[in-house]
């Protein structure tokens, strides 16, 4: 299945330590039109660390599925895009030019490379060289320190970008900035290349309000989607002017949690508990008495049965 631009793209963006396969497999359910994993080294691609190799793992119905890689260095880059080429179901390779974190800008990864974009252009070129995969995109930010945004985009389109995701915010702005979306609109208008709207969009209206404002071809969501994977068939039945659905029923987000916490057993293991407390947190924000007892219950809960049933009885 290709990406079919033609109307917009509602995508989920890779966020670490949370869009994993059990997370991607239930928001695809929603309506997502695209999935991408979480960013993973091309350091570690190339070891084949075992970690990495399950980070790549998909669910059958994710497609078309983003395998994102972060790096710098072209020979590592070359041979990570040569192993993910021997990986089926992969559809396109995304290039991270936009995680704030210390540790990945001073490794030279990430939005480092917005810092000097020769070695960007170069990066782009390299995957676009290398890859067999059906597109190549680039998830960027519209600075490092300050705005550049229009000569970041043409460095995209010129060195073979097939689209962009462009974050509304500089790397300075990390998460707390405002977002930016006349630079995101500006970004459109300055390139021929298709270009999705990241930053900030939490609710069915802002989404549609961001794509008619910034004329985007689609809108990325993370954090928002984070407790309620449910938002991407909202925003898609808001848009088409079917508001009535825009909030789910305490019995379908019952059934999802549960689903979503199976998921996470199935491919984690027991350990699985564990990772979902997160989520719990994050999924018992949607307006139920006696959150914070659970929130605090759930912190100490390692057994998957247990667990369960902690579920079933909060969520009923």
């Amino acid at each position: 299945m290709t990406l079919d631009f033609s109307k917009p793209i509602f995508a989920l963006a890779p966020l670490a330590g949370f869009t994993d396969l059990p997370f991607r497999s239930v928001v695809k359910k929603f309506g997502a039109d695209l999935t991408v994993s979480e960013m993973i080294s091309s350091n570690s691609l190339i070891f084949q660390n075992k970690k990495t190799i399950k980070m790549l793992e998909k669910s059958p119905i994710e497609t078309p599925y983003s395998v994102q890689i972060a790096g710098s260095n072209q020979d590592i880059i070359k041979r990570a895009v040569e192993f993910l080429n021997m990986q089926d179901g992969i559809d396109i390779i995304d290039l991270n030019c936009g995680c704030p974190a210390p540790k990945v800008v001073n490794s030279l990864q990430g939005s480092s490379l917005l810092r000097d974009l020769p070695t960007m252009a170069k990066t782009i070129r390299t995957i676009k060289n290398y890859s067999n995969k059906e597109f190549l995109s680039v998830k960027t930010r519209l600075g490092f320190n300050t705005k550049n945004h229009i000569e970041i985009a043409k460095v995209c389109e010129d060195n073979g970008a097939d689209f962009i995701v462009v974050h509304g915010r500089t790397r300075a702005g990390k998460y707390k900035a405002e977002v930016d979306y006349d630079a995101i609109r500006e970004v459109k208008e300055a390139i021929s290349i298709p270009v999705i709207a990241n930053g900030d969009i939490t609710t069915p209206q802002k989404a549609k309000w961001v794509l008619e404002y910034t004329k985007a071809d689609g809108v990325m969501i993370g954090r928002g989607a984070i407790g309620k994977p449910w938002i991407f068939q909202t925003i898609k039945d808001y848009i088409n002017g079917d508001s009535d659905s825009t909030s789910p029923t305490p019995e379908l987000i019952r059934k999802v949690v549960l689903e979503h916490f199976e998921q996470m057993i199935a491919h984690y293991g027991e350990y699985g508990t564990i990772l979902f407390r997160k989520h719990l947190h994050r999924y018992s924000k949607v307006g139920y008495i006696g959150a914070s007892k659970f929130r605090d219950l759930v912190n100490r809960v390692e057994n998957y049965r247990e667990m369960r049933d902690i579920i079933e009885e909060f969520f009923k």
